[in-house]
């Protein structure tokens, strides 16, 4: 085997470039003190004492410090791989259950037949929101889900909510049991609130992998014998989003919307991001972003861009001005020009978010 494959494998064991060269140069002499080793490896004799220490805790060298000078013996490489192979076999069960809790989670199907187990599975659901939601749910049942909703936006959750069954934010009231004294915001409940007279299938997505998806017949009538879908799929979630925002979303009518919340604020989820943005930038008020992610390109190198928001395309406030249903973006202006920024899968803009920071200026 020539030196460089070998090297390559042992970095693999999490032996950096230099500890690699150190280890292979004390391999060739057995035993040697610290200046011979650094002068052999190219490296100072002071970092030769601390990666021997290092390799010491990992059973590939042993070092004599009470010998004057002192000297480091490489172990015998049976003993090494012996250790190696007794590391590996002792974390085998810690990753293959983890590995397994992942897969059931990220796997997860469940079948619910009862309208009364639908409702249970969305509260459950919206307690667990920690970013982002989207529902749809028939106006009567509004009532059901009321306390966990206003409970995600106190949590700071991006809340967009679709009633339906209903012509008009009164209806929504009068779903709610509250006629008179109600908040513009419909009681906290979302930070966008739209109407659809129409039934539609009941729809919700929690943050980027779990959610729900009921025909409308389920609850709307107690002896359907249609099912709804629990799941919990990372690749799955987007495309919900997907069309929840691009089909259902332009076709209700836009009945409430929340103030904007106090910045400085940090956000995960991009859409929020954007929300505070457009709702900021209708107060008038001159917003900053700090952006860190990724450049949109082959090598998807990291960047932080940083900036006053130039505009934003969004199709969550009317009037919404995307060009596409699920194009939600901020241009940003930096000391190199504007750059354009999106979400997760961004592949129009030239940058993708992983964090955006907004304030004001």
């Amino acid at each position: 085997m020539d030196d460089r494959t070998l090297a390559d494998l042992l970095r693999r064991f999490g032996l950096s470039e230099k500890e690699t060269d150190t280890y292979l140069t004390l391999l060739e002499y057995g035993e040697a003190k610290a200046s011979t080793v650094a002068d052999a490896a190219g490296v100072s004799k002071r970092y030769v004492y601390s990666v021997s220490e290092s390799l010491a805790d990992r059973g590939f060298v042993e070092v004599h410090d009470h010998a004057v000078p002192t000297t480091i013996r490489a172990n015998p490489p049976e003993e090494v791989i012996e250790r190696l192979r007794s590391d590996a076999d002792a974390i085998r069960p810690g990753l293959e259950e983890r590995y397994s809790r992942a897969e059931r989670e990220t796997e997860q199907f469940e079948v619910v037949k009862s309208r009364v187990t639908v409702i249970k599975r969305i509260r459950s659901l919206l307690e667990g929101a920690d970013a982002e939601l989207t529902l749809s749910l028939p106006a009567k049942h509004l009532t059901a889900v009321r306390g966990a909703l206003a409970d995600a936006v106190d949590r700071g959750v991006l809340v967009l909510l679709v009633v339906t069954d209903v012509e008009d934010a009164v209806g929504v009231r009068d779903a709610l049991g509250e006629t008179a004294g109600i908040d513009p915001d419909l009681g906290g409940i979302a930070s966008v609130v739209r109407t659809w007279g129409e039934a539609m299938p009941t729809i919700l997505t929690i943050d980027t992998g779990r959610g729900l998806i009921a025909p409308p017949e389920l609850l709307r009538r107690s002896d359907s014998d249609r099912q709804a879908i629990v799941f919990a799929q990372e690749q799955l979630s987007p495309v919900i989003v997907g069309a929840f925002l691009g089909n259902y979303w332009p076709a209700a009518t836009e009945v409430s919307l929340s103030g904007p919340a106090a910045l400085p604020a940090e956000y995960e989820d991009f859409r929020h991001a954007v929300f505070q943005a457009t709702l900021h930038r209708r107060e008038g008020d001159a917003v900053r972003a700090t952006v860190a992610g990724r450049w949109i390109d082959e090598d998807a190198e990291p960047v932080e861009v940083s900036g006053r928001v130039r505009s934003v395309k969004q199709a969550m406030v009317e009037p919404t001005n995307n060009e596409f249903p699920v194009e939600n973006s901020l241009t940003i202006e930096t000391d190199e020009g504007p750059v354009s920024v999106g979400g997760q899968g961004a592949f129009v803009e030239g940058v993708e978010a992983e964090l955006t920071r907004l304030e004001l200026e």
